[in-house]
């Protein structure tokens, strides 16, 4: 299994586009680096599935614990704008609202990152594809099931 592309942005306010991550129909699993959060920047992915784009992002909080959640939330997902991180802090681009990184997984619902289940194996953020596609509802802006 080949390592999903990462995007390679700053911990600032504004980040770079997020990069695509993608696995054959036959992969039920996308592998990141684990090494690639330890400076505690978020990291933002796309994964392509049946012509949908779904996004995410992976971060090492303070705690140490590598955390995963939707580019998106409950409330704010129609507006399409996603999170950006400031420092310990993801900041939702529609509403402003601020999260603690620490919160990211532990916390769900309302305007919270969406979770997103996560593992890490031998050095490695693992997570299952059919976990990925769960969070096709928040980027499903075209009405389509």
């Amino acid at each position: 299994q080949a390592p999903a592309q990462v995007a390679q942005a700053p911990a600032q306010v504004a980040q770079a586009p997020p990069q695509a991550a993608s696995a054959p129909a036959q992969v039920a699993v996308v592998t990141h680096p684990a090494s690639l959060f330890d400076d505690g920047s978020a990291r933002f992915f796309q994964y392509e599935a049946n012509g949908q784009t779904i996004r995410y992002f992976i971060l090492k909080s303070s705690d140490n614990v590598i955390r995963a959640a939707f580019d998106a939330c409950d409330v704010c997902w129609p507006a399409g704008k996603g999170y950006q991180q400031d420092d310990e802090y993801m900041i939702c681009r529609n509403c402003n609202r601020r999260f603690e990184c620490i919160r990211v997984n532990e916390v769900q619902g309302g305007c919270n990152p969406a979770p997103l289940a996560r593992r890490v194996e031998n050095g490695q953020v693992v997570l299952e594809v059919s976990d990925i596609l769960k969070g096709g509802q928040y980027f499903n802006f075209d009405g389509k099931a």
